[in-house]
């Protein structure tokens, strides 16, 4: 995962009044932790206001990569290719477009699936697997969360 990604999530956190945010992939961890110094409670005891404290972050020695989230095959055979970020769902790169890819639309690990746009960027993310989509799971224009499938593929 990348500074950019990692602001990204900071910021949400501020828009949303996350406190805590928590990824795990493999080997690799990324805690983030919004509060007061000092370990004062969040809620002002008199007319002051708290002043934030801008969030930690602490990773674990393996850099986390960013790419889409692929789970392991299941029994049916099919890959979930899950979304790597929190943001809005576009099957096209542009409303007049075409969809990057439909049912039975063969993909190799660097086809470009879709995008996602978080914080006014636009990312494309790329189906990081060989095979054909079987499903299509979210709508066009969808918020969609860290981890959530997006689309279905059968291996190749």
């Amino acid at each position: 995962m990348d500074l950019k990604d990692i602001k990204a999530i900071i910021d949400l956190m501020k828009k949303n009044s996350i406190t805590e945010f928590e990824l795990e992939q493999q080997d690799s961890k990324l805690r983030l932790k919004r509060g007061l110094s000092n370990g004062a409670s969040s809620v002002a005891q008199s007319d002051e206001q708290p002043v934030p404290v801008m969030p930690q972050i602490v990773t674990a020695q393996t850099p986390l990569v960013s790419a889409p989230v692929v789970s392991v095959p299941v029994a049916t055979g099919e890959i979930d290719i899950k979304s790597p970020m929190i943001g809005t769902f576009y099957r096209s790169p542009s409303p007049e477009s075409s969809s990057y890819v439909d049912v039975g639309t063969e993909v190799n690990p660097e086809s470009v699936v879709c995008i996602i746009e978080a914080m006014k960027v636009m990312n494309e993310i790329k189906s990081e697997v060989k095979g054909v989509v079987t499903q299509l799971l979210v709508e066009n224009g969808k918020p969609v969360e860290f981890g959530q499938p997006l689309f279905k593929v059968r291996p190749l």
